[in-house]
């Protein structure tokens, strides 16, 4: 859950800028900048993860390294895309699928009791999947939907 201070604070020091530079809080582009800040510096992570990530993809996934590269520029270029009103929706909508997919590495992982930081098998397992990454997935494909989506 600690990622979601990211997201949130993004998204809080956004609208106080927003508040103080245009004399109101603007919630389409502060929710927006929050995801697209969260989702820059997960992709990011990729990059200097690269080993433990590997890790969380299924074994019977072959290229493990290219999709841990793949995934980090989808994640990117989600980000920016999400900051870009004409192709929005589509970003959010696109965004919404990748959390789903994504989320079978996380289940390999918390099986696996994968810690990517350390790139061995000493993370947390099954409790991390269901008292963070299930309510954080919650938490990351309605805020997408709500900013990206319904707000947009």
């Amino acid at each position: 859950m600690k990622l979601l201070t990211i997201l949130f604070g993004t998204f809080i020091l956004a609208l106080l800028a927003t508040f103080i530079f245009q004399g109101k809080p603007d919630f389409l582009f502060s929710g927006n900048l929050g995801m697209a800040v969260f989702i820059i510096f997960t992709g990011l992570s990729h990059f200097k993860f690269q080993k433990g990530m590997a890790l969380m993809i299924p074994d019977f996934v072959p290229g493990k390294m290219f999709w841990v590269y793949a995934t980090g520029v989808i994640e990117i270029a989600a980000g920016i895309g999400l900051m870009i009103p004409s192709i929005r929706e589509l970003t959010a909508i696109l965004l919404i699928v990748f959390y789903v997919l994504v989320f079978i590495a996380n289940i390999n992982s918390s099986k696996k009791k994968i810690n990517i930081f350390k790139a061995d098998y000493t993370g947390p397992g099954m409790a991390y999947l269901y008292k963070e990454r299930i309510p954080m997935q919650i938490i990351l494909i309605a805020w997408t939907w709500y900013f990206g989506i319904y707000l947009n």
